[in-house]
């Protein structure tokens, strides 16, 4: 019998072991269980305490630091602003109010909510003291200020609507928050759709009356995450979230100090920051029914405005956008 040469008996254990290691790289990969991000890109906003804090203690760089994967902060100036970048890949989280997060979910947008960083009421509806305007009846044939495609603006949308007044009766001026709150003060504008902080400064240093508030009329804080990532990287979304949660936990056990981080980081009078805070109910970080049903009721309104396409299951839609398992999984 012919003997095998020794050379091809060492290159076929050679040949092997490399298709061992593929095949073990290969079920690595799909499970996920040695890939990791580079790096993990976070927006940072005023109207998002939580996130403010924890870009500050930059608990998130420490806690990825031992596995070199750099932390990228983004500021987001509206909901508008944070969706852009989830939709561009500029940024992997990015926080947002849930009704603006519904409106990109049905123009397609690849995203999911997957933690409530506080319930708001960061939105009334604004005018100045001397403007004679009272009620919504008022605002027929006025300019309004509003940010296009965030909480303020689909506010004032459904308060328009709860009124029976028709969005076309109503002029509506689209500036970004901080441009509404100077047109308000400059008379530009008759009244603007608030959003905090900007709101608490205007009404605390220049008398701005919140002439119309509705609590219900203000959807949550919502992170979102790119389905991309949560997809591929889903153990380091959990990871996200504790992070956020030590933040979240912070701003409930020091509001004093909460108050005075936010008043440094986004340049406003401390007694505006605690007007912002006292706003803000911190309870429910984990997305679920009563998320579901606030952004439903949105997106009904939305429909019937044309913001969202009358065809659209509302309902799938918002199945499509809220995950708490991530939250479930993370959060005690």
């Amino acid at each position: 019998m012919k003997k095998i040469p020794l050379i091809d008996v060492r290159s076929l254990l050679l040949l092997s072991v490399i298709a061992l290691l593929v095949v073990v790289a290969g079920c690595a990969s799909a499970t996920g269980g040695e890939s990791q991000p580079d790096e993990i890109r976070l927006d940072y906003a005023y109207y998002s305490p939580t996130s403010l804090v924890l870009r500050k203690f930059g608990w998130a760089e420490e806690v990825f630091e031992e596995e070199g994967i750099e932390i990228e902060w983004v500021l987001s100036q509206g909901s508008n602003r944070a969706l852009e970048f989830l939709n561009s890949n500029s940024v992997d989280f990015g926080s947002t109010a849930g009704a603006a997060a519904l409106i990109s979910k049905s123009n397609g947008s690849p995203i999911q909510n997957v933690y409530i960083y506080s319930q708001p009421e960061w939105t009334a509806l604004v005018t100045n003291h001397d403007s004679g305007i009272e009620t919504l009846e008022d605002l027929k044939g006025k300019r309004v200020a509003a940010t296009i495609g965030t909480d303020p603006y689909i506010f004032l949308l459904r308060s328009l609507a709860a009124e029976g007044i028709d969005a076309s009766e109503v002029e509506i001026i689209n500036l970004q928050h901080g441009d509404g709150a100077s047109a308000l003060t400059s008379n530009q504008v008759d009244a603007w759709a608030g959003l905090d902080p900007h709101m608490a400064r205007v009404e605390l240093e220049a008398g701005g009356e919140l002439f119309y508030r509705n609590i219900d009329f203000n959807t949550y804080g919502f992170l979102n995450v790119r389905e991309a990532f949560a997809d591929k990287y889903p153990e380091y979304v959990n990871r996200v979230i504790e992070v956020y949660e030590k933040a979240r936990k912070w701003i409930l056990d020091n509001p004093e100090e909460a108050a005075e981080l936010l008043a440094e980081e986004a340049g406003i009078d401390v007694e505006v920051a605690k007007i912002q805070l006292q706003r803000n109910d911190f309870s429910q970080p984990i997305p679920g029914d009563v998320h579901r049903e606030a952004i439903i009721e949105s997106g009904k309104i939305l429909q019937e405005g044309d913001v969202i396409d009358a065809d659209a299951n509302i309902e799938e839609l918002v199945d499509d956008l809220i995950n708490g398992s991530f939250a479930e999984e993370t959060i005690d």
